[in-house]
């Protein structure tokens, strides 16, 4: 008997929006990556308080993440999923508030953040109403896409569709877990972590962000994308099983080796470098993978720029994907943590897997969704050409300035003294790669503005209405396929033949509950423990709750991004106790909501700041750095001497800061009164040293009270002269 055939065409007008707004944000993304990596070469790019670098760089890492790659991956799941699955989406409707709630979020996203409403939690930056906007959307997503599968005419589940149900799966856990605050007013709120378990838990969610949105849905697009372009199967099927099962359960243990020689406990990280090395297994399977696929087309790669953007991406994975694991053991993150390194590691990821896979699926998209050729052949070789050589140039600066900042900052002289004592020595000598990284940006930049032009213009030619098409398939249920030949050897035959993997591929809910189990699972072995056992983390009698004055000046160093540049974390290294002073402990962060360890140090450690220096000298310092050291990169501050400190909502700050069982005592009932005398005494300091008058009702009293306090508590405790570890 006949199958009944169904009639039915795909939502391509999805696909197309998401693609106009991955070029859009593209450019908006990159545009401000460039501004800032002005501004380290020139702080005169600093363009005022709301275009600063500590109020910039937040909004370039959100913009090039969600918002260019997050549509980018939307771009090729919407298109994929219908194709895969012989299914339109589950509702057009759904489709549409998903484009335009993104959009809306990336747009309240890039109000906020320059504005310096952030949780200071990178790739987590944006505050409470945004976040529950992102996991509104995110439902909203994940529902239009498990309902295309429960509708679906294709019996078996690919891999691209493994890959795109990992991701949304994982990124709900980790957005919600990490994200968990009580709002302090309508844009600011304070993480229920502190310390030591909030970096713990930034760190799950910062590595498996990368992991589960920039890694595991652009496998799904290569998946799908590069074979059609090729027009080749992939490679292994048995491959791309491995591939997906290791990477899911191995990945989410890693996020700890961030917090190598912190005041993490040494288990914690330790657990997580083991697994990060092991990534490497299933990684480069991935990427062999993928370039295997390409075997008997390498003269379609010569002479297709689609696939010339593929392999380069694919490269560039396997390139991130060697070298994230290698950075992850002791010995090498002990000179990398902390230098520009790590900034050229990212950016190997993110420009060229994902710049590359982005721009090398579009390309091949654009002729199939305008119904039209490609604009220019030409203009997307010289793209590629322009874009790979801007990466050269960024990543070689970088890289080596970073290990010239890690072998500077370690270095001692024949007399056993810090050879480089003054931080703006390595500064000074980073310099001129810092112009090479504006030249390749501005390289990569103009690639992408050519890229946008092409696909604009083939955009242009599409014809005046777009034809529908139109596919029949048999619905899911009206026949019984074929039965696969029997498998000879029996049980362990049919294991080793994967058919049992055959099996779930059939079973969308089942195979989604072993994801969410293996994702959850592993995440429960580190978070536990981190969060039961106590001896992780040791009080210091000594270490006092902030004064209500210096807490809302703890918010004001966040509201400047000051945590981009300094670091609060002294690693028990020689090199660091003799630059910094006594290393850090776990006990000295517990009433610190969010932590502030920091993940760069563009400036000095900030962890014992306090009592260095007088008043008057940080007054100065904040409204014109180079007046204190004459060759600062440090953006000037000079409105936190005339905006008026709000000493009104400082009470319910602090009785939010109480709800989290910080023990306030009699700042619950007078904190705002407590401010005012303490901002009367030091600015009354001030004045007396010969600095400026009528000080006392400005932000930049609260800012001082904040720095003058940072490490003064620990000071009760006898320093220890040998860290544990230390070298």
């Amino acid at each position: 008997m006949e199958a009944r055939l169904d009639s039915f065409s795909y939502d391509d007008a999805i696909v197309r929006k998401f693609l106009f707004a991955t070029l859009l944000w593209g450019v908006v993304g990159m545009l401000v990556g460039l501004l800032i990596a002005l501004q380290l070469a020139n702080p005169a790019f600093n363009l005022g308080q709301y275009l600063s670098f500590g109020r910039l760089r937040p909004l370039h890492t959100n913009a090039v993440i969600f918002a260019f790659a997050g549509n980018a991956v939307f771009t090729g799941i919407y298109y994929s999923t219908q194709r895969l699955l012989k299914a339109r989406m589950f509702s057009d409707a759904l489709s549409r508030f998903h484009f335009w709630g993104w959009q809306a979020i990336i747009v309240a996203a890039a109000i906020t953040l320059p504005l310096g409403y952030t949780q200071a939690k990178e790739y987590a930056e944006l505050e409470w109403p945004i976040d529950i906007a992102i996991a509104v959307v995110w439902v909203v997503f994940a529902i239009n896409f498990f309902g295309t599968i429960a509708k679906r005419r294709e019996r078996h589940l690919y891999v691209a569709i493994w890959f795109y149900i990992a991701s949304i799966i994982t990124v709900a856990v980790l957005h919600i877990f990490n994200n968990l605050s009580i709002p302090a007013g309508p844009l600011k709120s304070y993480s229920i972590y502190a310390g030591v378990q909030d970096a713990f838990m930034q760190w799950w969610y910062g590595h498996n962000a990368v992991a589960f949105f920039l890694t595991t849905p652009f496998l799904g697009l290569m998946y799908y994308f590069m074979p059609k372009a090729a027009e080749r199967p992939v490679f292994s099927y048995k491959l791309s099983i491995l591939h997906f099962w290791t990477l899911v359960f191995l990945y989410i243990w890693a996020g700890p080796h961030h917090l190598h020689y912190t005041a993490l406990p040494d288990w914690a990280s330790t657990l997580g470098m083991l697994f990060s090395v092991m990534l490497i297994a299933p990684s480069w399977g991935g990427m062999i993978n993928g370039l295997l696929t390409l075997r008997g087309a390498w003269q379609k790669v010569v002479d297709e720029p689609v696939l010339k953007f593929f392999v380069l991406a694919v490269t560039a994975y396997g390139m991130s994907t060697f070298e994230g694991p290698m950075l992850s053991i002791k010995s090498v993150n002990s000179l990398a943590h902390y230098t520009d390194w790590i900034i050229a590691h990212v950016h190997t990821g993110a420009l060229g897997w994902n710049g590359f896979m982005t721009a090398g699926m579009i390309y091949w998209l654009a002729p199939r969704l305008f119904q039209t050729s490609l604009y220019s052949k030409k203009l997307a070789e010289w793209h590629f050409w322009v874009a790979t050589l801007g990466i050269l140039l960024y990543v070689t600066s970088i890289y080596s300035a970073g290990i010239t900042q890690g072998l500077m900052w370690r270095a001692f002289d024949e007399t056993g003294r810090l050879q480089f004592p003054d931080f703006i020595e390595t500064t000074m000598r980073l310099m001129p790669m810092y112009w090479v990284r504006v030249a390749g940006g501005t390289l990569y930049l103009s690639g992408m503005i050519v890229f946008v032009y092409n696909i604009v213009m083939t955009w242009a030619g599409r014809p005046k209405t777009y034809d529908v098409f139109v596919v029949q398939a048999a619905p899911l249920g009206t026949y019984v396929p074929p039965q696969a030949a029997p498998v000879v050897g029996g049980a362990w035959a049919r294991f080793t033949g994967l058919l049992w993997h055959r099996t779930w591929e059939r079973l969308p809910l089942t195979f989604s509950v072993l994801v969410a189990v293996a994702v959850i699972v592993a995440s429960l072995f580190e978070i536990l423990p981190t969060f039961l056992i106590k001896s992780n983390v040791p009080t210091i009698a000594s270490v006092k709750p902030y004064t209500p004055l210096e807490l809302v000046g703890r918010d004001l160093y966040i509201r400047e991004g000051c945590f981009n540049c300094h670091s609060q974390m002294i690693r028990p290294f020689r090199h660091e106790t003799e630059r910094y002073g006594e290393y850090s402990k776990p006990g000295e962060s517990i009433y610190d909501h969010p932590f502030l360890w920091g993940s760069r140090r563009i400036g000095p450690d900030l962890a014992r700041e306090g009592g260095k220096y007088p008043a008057l000298w940080h007054v100065r310092h904040m409204q014109d750095p180079r007046s204190i050291t004459a060759k600062s990169i440090m953006p000037p501050y000079p409105h936190l001497l005339t905006q008026d400190l709000d000493f009104a909502t400082i009470q319910k700050r602090v009785d939010v800061m109480a709800m989290l069982g910080v023990p306030y005592g009699d700042a619950i009932n007078k904190a705002e009164s407590m401010a005012h005398a303490q901002a009367d005494l030091i600015a009354a300091d001030i004045e007396k040293a010969g600095g400026p008058a009528g000080l006392k009702d400005k932000e930049i009293t609260a800012l001082v009270a904040y720095l003058e306090r940072l490490g003064v508590d620990i000071r009760a405790v006898k320093p220890v002269t040998t860290p544990p570890g230390g070298n």
